[in-house]
């Protein structure tokens, strides 16, 4: 099965609407970037975390590429 179908599956089954294909690009990327940042579990805990964000996909890739590259802690106003 795909991932594409996988989630397509999945989202329904716990009560929710499957990630629209923007979303899935930009989750993917943000996951990308702990997994290379860190060691690979850190992806799936980004999302994790991210999905309690009020912060747009590019917000998240945006602040973990700055943790990526040494930038540090929150950015002003994120907290």
């Amino acid at each position: 099965m795909r991932r594409e179908e996988w989630t397509a599956a999945f989202a329904p089954e716990v009560g929710v609407q499957p990630p629209s294909a923007e979303q899935i690009d930009e989750l993917l990327a943000l996951a990308a970037v702990a997994a290379h940042a860190s060691e690979r579990p850190a992806a799936p805990l980004a999302c994790w975390v991210a999905r309690r964000s009020s912060l747009s996909g590019q917000q998240l890739l945006e602040a973990a590429r700055r943790i990526s590259a040494g930038g540090g802690g929150p950015a002003d106003g994120a907290m």
